[in-house]
């Protein structure tokens, strides 16, 4: 159970740094503020879910 957790952190952390990293392309890009304003939030929901599966691995681990 533990290893789909790990999996399952390591695709939400890919997730936030890929949403971050189009925001800010299309920040750079002088692009729709509607678009990163979506962005961020889904960015932040992600993190969100980072956070708690990470602080769901540390309740499975008994640390």
């Amino acid at each position: 159970m533990s290893y789909i957790v790990s999996y399952l952190i390591i695709i939400a952390i890919l997730l936030v740094a890929a949403i971050l990293l189009a925001g800010l392309l299309n920040m750079a890009r002088k692009g729709s503020l509607g678009l990163s304003q979506q962005l961020m939030r889904w960015r932040v929901g992600v993190q969100f879910l980072a956070v708690c599966l990470i602080m769901v691995s540390f309740y499975l681990s008994g640390t």
